[in-house]
């Protein structure tokens, strides 16, 4: 499995909205190949700060296929307009402690 973290700061006072717009576009991840879910994750002391969590079965799930996908085009329509920035995205993957 690997988890897509997307960092994403909205701008101020667009927090319902974007809240909002990511619900509304979580099926969309949801339902895409290879996903097994999807979470959104807000700053305690950055309320502006977001992290969008999502499960992959493979980094070829979230950065050739649906990123690629109609899907992955309607949520930058729905959600961008609110980020503040691009957002940062980095995948990881669990490491087993002894």
């Amino acid at each position: 499995m690997v988890w897509e973290i997307a960092q994403i700061d909205v701008r101020p006072g667009e927090e319902a909205a974007f809240e909002k717009a990511a619900a509304e576009a979580a099926p969309w991840f949801e339902d895409a190949p290879g996903c097994h879910g999807v979470r959104l994750r807000r700053g305690v002391e950055q309320p502006q700060r977001y992290w969008l969590v999502v499960e992959w079965e493979t980094l070829e799930d979230h950065t050739v296929r649906f990123r690629n996908s109609a899907e992955f085009a309607r949520w930058r329509e729905l959600a961008g307009g609110y980020f503040a920035a691009p957002p940062q995205v980095d995948h990881v993957h669990d490491v087993e402690l002894p």
